[in-house]
């Protein structure tokens, strides 16, 4: 009886790589920078939610005894909601939707998207960004919020939010990384173009 000859394993097939969460050829740098767009955006609207529960140490001019309505914490939410949205929409200068429309949206699902319909729209937010941060933090009076009063207040038109002592601390913790937001746009938008250039 001859010996039996050991069995060969047979070769363990090898489990199908996952897709690039990234595009290919996004530098590591813009793929931060995308993600950190979300970031600096999160304390403003928090602050924002503070502010609308009476916790942020901040005063109605004309209407001391004022407390938040629900109109106002609706306001806030979806303000705070729309703001992280558009922030997040900066994902798509890395991701691979930013350049192929997911095939699960109608009409317009699998087309390829234009580098202009991209980048023009993001360096436009990016210019509207900085003005903004240029008017909001030259003001004269820097650490005043000066808004028409949120939705239910009653006090004047010409009532403001007054911002002071600790709260002017929460206040510029919470704002200041808002001025990274435009630069931050706008590196990952020349990133995108740069490289979607390079592949055409």
């Amino acid at each position: 009886m001859t010996p039996s000859r050991n069995r060969t394993t047979a070769p363990i097939p090898q489990l199908e790589r996952p897709k690039h969460s990234y595009v290919p050829g996004t530098p590591r740098w813009a793929r931060l920078a995308a993600h950190a767009v979300a970031l600096v955006v999160l304390p403003s609207s928090l602050w924002r939610l503070l502010m609308t529960a009476g916790m942020a140490g901040v005063g109605h001019s004309e209407n001391p005894s004022y407390h938040s309505q629900p109109s106002d914490y609706i306001y806030v939410l979806l303000l705070s909601i729309v703001s992280e949205g558009i922030a997040l929409l900066t994902l798509g200068l890395v991701k691979p939707w930013g350049e192929v429309v997911p095939r699960w949206l109608p009409v317009i699902g699998g087309r390829r998207v234009p580098v202009k319909a991209a980048v023009i729209p993001a360096l436009a937010g990016s210019a509207l960004l900085a003005l903004l941060a240029a008017w909001f933090f030259l003001n004269p009076i820097f650490f005043h919020v000066h808004f028409t009063p949120a939705i239910g207040d009653k006090g004047t038109p010409h009532s403001h939010l007054e911002v002071s002592g600790w709260s002017k601390v929460l206040f510029a913790v919470c704002y200041l990384p808002l001025l990274a937001w435009p630069v931050l746009v706008t590196a990952c938008a020349l990133a995108y173009r740069r490289r979607r250039s390079a592949t055409r």
